[in-house]
């Protein structure tokens, strides 16, 4: 004997139950198919109900859709049967007749509503019994309960005797509704909303089936809501303990109780899909499941709770406490999802259903009464809008550090959790959090366990120059070789430029996001950016700033503190008061997340990294000295005979290494800040005041607007041609040279020989010599390109690549 159950959603479209004929004709040998209602009928059947209450004129155009629905099926399936459609019709004038009573009370009992309900799965395995061409059995007349209506407690013993002796000479196949029972005095009950899970469930343990197949909407129990996490896949096998934990919290695969009676007579419980029929699903039995790759088997949840909390001094040592609070939420029907004690006793908390909080707070202030009046019990705390989250797997038994593992994780992912419960078997960890937070939680845990395929980095930029642009197609480019070498995903989840931004959660494609941008994007606003990106809280997010602009670095404060990362290609922030470098510096490292800026000097050169590398294995920066400007070398390399002063500074503007006002750089304050980063980073309490400039044009060069500038330019070409030619006699160059050593610095165009490490640095390089207790007598030099946006973009992806920790 083998058990079939379509629940509603299976039987939802013609197609799909010509879908189930074919299932339940390619199964051999003895089966019995249990089945709920049509699609959507129990809840108009409800809603009928509440109608004839609250508006008696209303119930009929909803029992006109009932009619129709179930006439439709027997259209559509072709039934010929003429008794058949009779026999619905009277069911449907059974049911009017009913409603039209509560209509005239105007009164809707529990017991009145079970008879109502009953009517749905009747009146579906009455159609499928004909479609099906197999018996129809009466399960009400099998299946005895107490009259606890609404969601009657199943009598095991009568309920097995019955079926077994109405099956003793079965064979072939036949057709029961699900949900329906009754009384001892055949009173008609059920077994509660998605019963008849549980009565496929007490027909296989009746009859010893040697499988319960469900068929639902989904491949079987996920590794965790794929609603939320697309990542989410179906988990091939587990065991009846992991099962029963899942549901409890949350997985809504299959209807709880109904695990109970499989688990105990051994019958595996196979779970399928209608929508995807040659899936494997999930089977749930007794079998060895300790070859799973991860110790945790999926991640569950329950929404829309509320968590109450009461704390007292005197509940410390007095025993009898939980069971007094437990007995009164028993007596208002009240289900605790979740429990959490201080060990010192003096506060206990508990989650349950929210809609259950107006009977909680009664039970509790009458139960305690005294209690609070004497102040033993001093708070009780009410907080809503929470959610459970659990991670469930027997193998979790005496592995160590997943608790550690999980929390280490929620932390980094800045998700705080307000209560926390584990139980002594090791099977399930649950804890409370913000419901705003339980997508990000959700993602968090699944990446941490292994359950993803790919880790994943949210990306938000700002910033759509040269350096932002090189970026986003190094990224696309990169993004193949990232997945299959490090597993690696990076999305693209919001961009602005200075007119638009534009926000996706699922991703925006890199190839597309300049189209999409101007197509779809919102007006830009730097607020506005930000509340999107805490908004969104999406996990592992990474802010990056490809900007030079100041109001844009005054949002890393708001990001680091929301646990979003940053990436700095501006220098404004690290080079901005000591106070605030050190802030920000110290918001990453309580908030766990980054703060990297390592292309604010030297662009893609490893500086910044090499000199926190120094620094961490025990060295010290004794001194730093250093090329740094690329647009300034550019000139200095480029000047001659031919090509004067003013002309080297037109041509680094075309070559894209100047500012479009070239005086930001000639003014040496571009080489300043990056010396006082440098400073910091050494370990250095430096502002930019420690460090002096010493120009090399005149300061009348610096008034005006930059067309004055570009007229009195030419004016300076005599007097660094008359220059140029001394140096060139000695076999020197200018190079302008940043330095600090001793808590002081400077910036000065400095004259090099042949012998010097500067003499021979070619275009835009960078060169920087560290001198440390450790490099004292060959200071370790460090070269290469110092500007460009392709290398300035290649350094930022390089720091969101350390994020990522691959």
């Amino acid at each position: 004997m083998k058990v079939i159950k379509f629940g509603g959603v299976a039987l939802k479209t013609t197609e799909q139950i010509k879908e189930v004929k074919h299932i339940v004709e390619n199964n051999s040998g003895d089966l019995l198919v249990v089945v709920s209602a049509f699609d959507k009928v129990t809840d108009l059947i409800i809603e009928a109900g509440q109608n004839a209450v609250t508006t008696p004129n209303t119930f009929m155009e909803t029992l006109n859709t009932i009619t129709e629905i179930h006439l439709g099926f027997i259209s559509d399936l072709e039934i010929v049967k003429v008794e058949i459609k009779e026999e619905v019709g009277q069911k449907m004038e059974e049911l009017k007749s009913i409603l039209q009573g509560v209509s005239l009370i105007g009164e809707l009992t529990q017991k009145t509503l079970d008879r109502l309900m009953v009517f749905g799965e009747q009146l579906s395995s009455i159609i499928l019994s004909a479609y099906l061409n197999i018996p129809h059995i009466a399960s009400e007349k099998l299946i005895k309960t107490d009259n606890n209506f609404g969601k009657a407690n199943v009598d095991f013993e009568s309920s097995y005797r019955l079926i077994r002796e109405a099956f003793v000479h079965f064979s072939g196949k036949a057709i029961a509704p699900g949900y329906i029972a009754s009384t001892k005095k055949d009173t008609l009950t059920t077994l509660g909303r998605g019963g008849a899970d549980f009565s496929a469930a007490l027909f296989a343990a009746a009859l010893g089936a040697r499988e319960l197949e469900v068929w639902t909407n989904q491949d079987g129990f996920m590794s965790a809501d794929p609603n939320i996490i697309n990542k989410a896949y179906a988990i091939p096998s587990m065991t009846y303990t992991e099962a029963m934990e899942l549901s409890h919290f949350g997985a809504q695969v299959v209807y709880p109780p109904s695990l109970l009676p499989v688990y105990q007579m051994g019958i595996p419980l196979h779970l399928r899909n209608i929508h995807n029929t040659k899936g494997e699903g999930t089977r749930v039995d007794r079998g060895d499941h300790s070859k799973n790759i991860s110790p945790v088997k999926g991640i569950s949840s329950i929404s829309n709770i509320s968590l109450a909390t009461i704390r007292g001094l005197g509940m410390v040592g007095v025993s009898g406490v939980s069971m007094r609070l437990f007995s009164a939420m028993a007596e208002e029907n009240t289900s605790v999802i979740m429990i959490s004690q201080a060990s010192s006793e003096n506060s206990i908390s508990f989650a349950f259903d929210k809609n259950k909080k107006e009977e909680v707070k009664r039970a509790i202030h009458k139960e305690f009464n005294q209690e609070i009046a004497s102040g033993s019990i001093h708070k009780i705390l009410f907080e809503d809008d929470m959610s459970v989250v659990a991670i469930v797997g027997e193998q979790m038994k005496q592995t160590t550090g997943i608790a550690g593992k999980l929390f280490e994780a929620l932390g980094r992912g800045g998700i705080n959790t307000v209560a926390i419960a584990q139980g002594a078997g090791e099977q399930n960890i649950s804890w409370v959090v913000r419901t705003p937070q339980l997508r990000k939680t959700l993602n968090v845990v699944h990446e941490a366990f292994f359950l993803s395929e790919y880790k994943q980095l949210n990306l938000f930029l700002i910033g759509m120059g040269t350096v932002g642009k090189d970026l986003l197609d190094q990224l696309n480019q990169q993004q193949e070789k990232l997945k299959k070498e490090h597993r690696l995903k990076i999305r693209l989840a919001g961009i602005a430029n200075s007119r638009k931004m534009l926000f996706d959660s699922n991703g925006i494609p890199f190839d597309e996001y300049m189209t999409l941008l101007d197509r779809d994007g919102e007006a830009s606003s730097l607020p506005s950016f930000a509340e999107n990106v805490i908004g969104l809280n999406l996990y592992n997010s990474v802010f990056v700033d490809c900007t030079a602009n100041d109001q844009v670095a005054s949002l890393y404060k708001t990001f680091l503190e929301n646990h979003v990362s940053v990436v700095a290609a501006n220098k404004v922030a690290a080079s901005s008061s000591y106070e605030n470098y050190e802030t920000l510096k110290s918001i990453a490292l309580n908030k766990g997340a980054k703060f990297l800026f390592e292309t604010n000097v030297g662009a893609g050169l490893p500086l910044i990294s090499t000199i926190n590398d120094l620094r961490k294995s025990g060295d010290k920066i004794l001194k730093v000295q250093a090329v740094l400007s690329g647009t300034l070398n550019y000139i200095f390399n480029t000047i001659s005979k031919d090509i004067p002063f003013s002309k080297t500074v037109r041509l680094a503007k075309e070559e894209g290494y100047a500012e479009p006002d070239p005086r930001i750089d000639l003014s040496g304050k571009d080489v300043q800040r990056k010396v006082v980063i440098l400073a910091r980073e050494s370990g250095y309490r430096c502002e930019d005041t420690d460090i002096t400039v010493e120009p090399f044009i005149p300061k009348t060069l610096f008034n005006g607007d930059v067309d004055s500038f570009w007229k009195a330019l030419p004016g300076v070409d005599i007097d660094f041609e008359n220059r140029r030619k001394i140096l060139e006699k000695e076999n020197k160059k200018w190079r302008f040279v940043g330095t600090f050593e001793n808590g002081k610095g400077s910036c000065s165009l400095v004259e090099v020989d042949s012998q010097h490490p500067f003499y021979d640095l070619e275009g835009s390089n960078n060169i920087v010599l560290l001198t440390t207790e450790r490099y004292k007598e060959y200071p370790m030099l460090i070269k290469g390109y110092g500007a460009g946006a392709a290398v300035t973009a290649a350094g930022v992806f390089a720091d969101i690549i350390k994020i990522a920790n691959i």
